[in-house]
């Protein structure tokens, strides 16, 4: 009767009193939600929605998200961070247009098994387009389920994301999948939010177990988190007599794979700024004479979901050619915009006066 009880409810104020509006809010094309729900992991809809219809507007299909060149959706993408998804997208539209030809796939296994895509995006994205009967369980469901029902299980555990995954999946209406998808989610950013959550006026309160109990700040249960890693970069932004930089491509298994940098050295702690001019690195990437180091930057920091990024800026002047650095290519300060950066270089660029 419960169950009932918050199905019904949830419709009524769906039909009533949702007023949450996206411009993927009751898209039918797989392809547009498939993009909107790769954009919207890890990234929240106010930002996630800017950048959804630039993608749009530049790749309006995944036909011509396939033909794309990489560095052009990277330059795109730039901003959003956790640039896996990225690499992600450009793979998935590459599949579907080599083994779909370019149709997206229309069961839920089939989905799942495209790059990046998890029970989450795969239920999200048949549900939607195709009204196939599969629940969405985000962090908005978690929470909305968790304090109406008490449930004290963690969500990231395997057995917690069983359980919410199947009280989910018996809460949902078969017939319009879709439609209750969306409202349960929309229930839990509008209503049911993280803090502050509307309870006294929520149409669910008179049975939910967390307002009944005074449980609302303690549920849902979250794990303990993960020990950040800490790590120091300093980026020497060397340019030439002729007005070039010195960047390259990223390509190593880490943060940022696939985006473009400055000569990076890598520390494990701050280094003073005596140190750094006197290190073997600089000696051994600008020589012992020829250049000038012209500015330091203050420290800046990028946090990432398991590590914090600490960075400084060295801007040094080379007065003489410096043979080919390995694995760095020369590029005009005019073109440096055409190249996709981490956002802690281009905040600093921005800052700077120098946005590429």
């Amino acid at each position: 009767m419960i169950s009932l009880n918050f199905s019904k409810r949830l419709r009524q104020w769906n039909s009533a009193e949702n007023v949450r509006t996206m411009p993927w809010k009751g898209e039918k094309d797989p392809y547009r939600i498939w993009l909107s729900e790769i954009i919207l992991q890890q990234t929240r809809v106010e930002q996630g929605w800017a950048y959804y219809e630039k993608f749009i507007s530049a790749y309006p299909t995944v036909q011509s998200l396939a033909k794309a060149k990489e560095k052009e959706i990277f330059k795109l993408w730039e901003g959003l961070g956790y640039y896996n998804r990225c690499r992600n997208l450009i793979a998935t539209a590459k599949k579907i247009t080599r083994e779909y030809d370019g149709r997206f796939p229309a069961s839920y296994n089939d989905v799942l098994e495209l790059p990046g895509v998890g029970t989450y995006t795969a239920s999200a994205i048949v549900s939607f387009a195709f009204g196939l009967p599969y629940a969405v369980v985000d962090g908005n469901v978690q929470r909305v389920l968790a304090r109406y029902f008490g449930i004290s299980a963690d969500f990231y555990s395997a057995a917690g994301k069983k359980l919410y995954q199947s009280l989910a999946q018996s809460l949902l209406d078969k017939k319009d999948p879709g439609t209750f998808n969306q409202a349960i989610m929309d229930f839990g950013a509008v209503i049911c939010k993280p803090r502050n959550p509307l309870c006294f006026t929520c149409i669910q309160a008179k049975n939910c177990q967390a307002f009944r109990q005074q449980w609302v700040d303690l549920l849902p249960i979250k794990a303990k988190p993960a020990v950040r890693k800490i790590r120091w970069f300093y980026y020497f932004i060397a340019n030439t007599k002729d007005g070039k930089y010195w960047i390259r491509r990223r390509k190593e298994k880490d943060i940022w794979e696939n985006l473009f940098e400055f000569i990076l050295w890598e520390t494990g702690k701050l280094m003073p700024q005596r140190q750094i001019e006197e290190s073997m690195f600089v000696r051994e990437h600008f020589g012992k004479s020829g250049f000038h180091i012209l500015h330091f930057s203050d420290v800046l920091k990028q946090t990432l979901t398991h590590q914090t990024i600490y960075g400084r800026f060295i801007h040094i002047s080379l007065n003489k050619q410096r043979k080919q650095l390995k694995n760095y290519q020369l590029v005009p300060a005019g073109e440096l915009s055409r190249y996709p950066f981490p956002v802690l270089i281009t905040n600093y660029l921005k800052k700077f006066n120098q946005e590429p």
